[in-house]
């Protein structure tokens, strides 16, 4: 029985062993790190957004009639742009009108881009880069235009804002992309960092099974004789 387990286990861990030390240390990091400094919450500031008013905006109808748009969903928001309606269409698209006069919104320039980005930081750092990306990388989690907004903390924060509603989207810093990098490593999809269905995970992990059992046999089998050989000492002396 040893000497099976022991061919089994070793055989195994050449073929998984990386994977599952990737997992230990996977499992570290995420557990290590709080998922709050890893979202960047504690670089947002809080903030009360302005009550809406009472009287004076249009209905999200007379909205959407204006844009030209058939909403499926409209959210009525209080932002640092002002009151905005927030129009989402059957494709999934998003239109965003001023709900003061229905007419659309147009995107923040850059300089007001950095300067809201600022308005919702909270921490040491300052802006320091801003850039545009008509469709933004991979990390943003967001599709569509977005401005990206960089800050010289020790973290390299990044902010994602709506050109749109001026509001943050998405939060990146070095904390997440380390975070990221284990994420990856653990699920084995370095592709979108989403899918922990595939079939390379499954595998790893149905191989991973039978080693961690042929270990726990080796393990009992050698306590066992450990054991035995420690009495046979004791009543030996």
């Amino acid at each position: 029985m040893l000497r099976v387990s022991t061919q089994i286990h070793k055989w195994l861990g050449l073929v998984v062993g990386l994977q599952v030390l990737a997992w230990v240390a996977g499992g570290l990091v995420m557990t290590a790190i709080p998922i709050e400094r890893v979202r960047g919450e504690h670089h947002l500031a809080r903030f009360q957004a302005d009550a809406l008013p009472a009287e004076g905006l249009v209905s999200y109808a007379a909205a959407a009639a204006r844009l030209g748009v058939t909403p499926v969903e409209a959210t009525l928001k209080s932002t640092l742009r002002g009151p905005l309606w927030v129009l989402k269409d059957a494709d999934g698209r998003t239109h965003v009108a001023d709900a003061a006069t229905g007419n659309h919104v147009t995107a923040l320039p850059q300089a007001e881009a950095r300067f809201l980005a600022g308005a919702q930081y909270q921490g040491q750092g300052k802006p320091v880069a801003v850039r545009w990306f008509a469709e933004p990388p991979q990390e943003a989690g967001r599709r569509g235009p977005l401005w990206a907004v960089d800050f010289d903390d020790a973290e390299k924060t990044r902010f994602y804002v709506s050109p749109e509603t001026g509001e943050v989207v998405s939060r990146r810093s070095d904390v997440w992309r380390f975070y990221d990098f284990f994420w990856r490593l653990h699920i084995l999809d370095f592709r979108t960092g989403e899918d922990f269905n595939h079939p390379l995970i499954i595998a790893a992990a149905a191989l991973s099974l039978p080693m961690a059992v042929t270990g726990l046999i080796i393990l009992v089998i050698r306590l066992a004789r450990d054991l035995k050989g420690l009495r046979r000492r004791r009543a030996a002396g």
